[in-house]
């Protein structure tokens, strides 16, 4: 008998307000789950030194990021300060077809738009344990003055208002933790039994 494989994909969604440490738990789940992979997006912003495109991102200009979305090629995407970002439906559909297991790192609006196109998809809201918690790591950063901070602020809390249409809810207030439950969560649903059906079919086949 031939060793049985799943082809369903993992879609794991992870937004989450800014400045509650979601790029830093991404990337710790990626370095602990090799199997997975950073669904890569496109943007108009330019590299940064170090980066290439196809690995970080896909750097695109304007008027390619325009076409692509009169094109309707993006499953979502969004602005972000000056710049923009986007999912491709058409890298996507690859990965679904190679039976990948893809992480998005999105905010908010991303991961609702994501959701309905694939309602399978698992998505994670990353909270931080209170909000003052949270204004504290804002102004830390020290890049953003009182009236920037108090917008941010703002988009948080309606933001939390939509955290319960997500699957789970990480807190991210001991960070060691944070990582184990994200992980823990990728793991369940890797074992979800409607994913293995194509090797309960096998086993069971006379």
């Amino acid at each position: 008998m031939s060793k049985a494989k799943s082809k369903t994909s993992v879609l794991l969604i992870v937004a989450a307000p800014s400045g509650t440490g979601k790029s830093t738990l991404c990337r710790t789940l990626l370095a602990s789950a090799p199997e997975l992979e950073l669904s890569c997006s496109y943007t108009t912003r330019k590299p940064r030194p170090g980066e290439r495109t196809g690995v970080e991102y896909h750097f695109v200009d304007e008027a390619t990021f325009d076409g692509m979305i009169a094109r309707g090629e993006f499953i979502e995407w969004f602005p972000v300060h000056d710049h923009r970002y986007g999912t491709s439906r058409l890298l996507v559909e690859q990965a679904l077809q190679q039976g990948k297991d893809l992480l998005f790192d999105v905010d908010v609006e991303g991961a609702a738009a994501l959701k309905q196109a694939y309602p399978r998809a698992v998505s994670v809201f990353i909270l931080p344990p209170e909000l003052a918690a949270l204004e504290q790591r804002l102004r830390h950063r020290g890049s953003e003055d009182e009236a920037t901070i108090a917008l941010r602020l703002s988009r948080v809390r309606r933001e939390f208002s939509r955290a319960e249409s997500f699957d789970y809810l990480v807190v991210n207030d001991v960070l060691a933790q944070a990582e184990q439950d994200l992980l823990a969560i990728y793991r369940a649903e890797r074992c979800a039994g409607w994913r293995r059906c194509d090797l309960l079919e096998e086993l069971t086949r006379d």
